[in-house]
């Protein structure tokens, strides 16, 4: 494996690294290299190893799977007066 020594990190990017490493329980050189992986589309975020992206775009999966039944039929009463199909708009 390559060796790369980062210098001139920003203060407040060094303390989104630590802090990201402290909440994974995970050394800061494998966090960067999680996070370089996660920022380039090679490994979907908390992905066991190896697993490759089938998509670039993942930026909303923490929400996926999060509402509960009473929050999902909420939003689809929402929803409900955008979803009607008015024929004339299609011929």
């Amino acid at each position: 494996m390559k060796v790369v020594t980062l210098r001139k990190i920003p203060p407040e990017l060094d303390r989104i690294i630590r802090r990201r490493a402290k909440q994974r329980r995970s050394s800061i050189n494998k966090t960067v290299i999680e996070l370089l992986e996660e920022g380039l589309g090679i490994k979907a975020r908390n992905a066991p190893p190896n697993k490759k992206r089938n998509s670039l775009h993942h930026d909303l999966d923490a929400l996926a799977g999060c509402w509960t039944e009473q929050e999902a039929a909420l939003f689809d009463q929402a929803l409900a007066g955008q979803r009607p199909i008015e024929p004339d708009l299609w011929k």
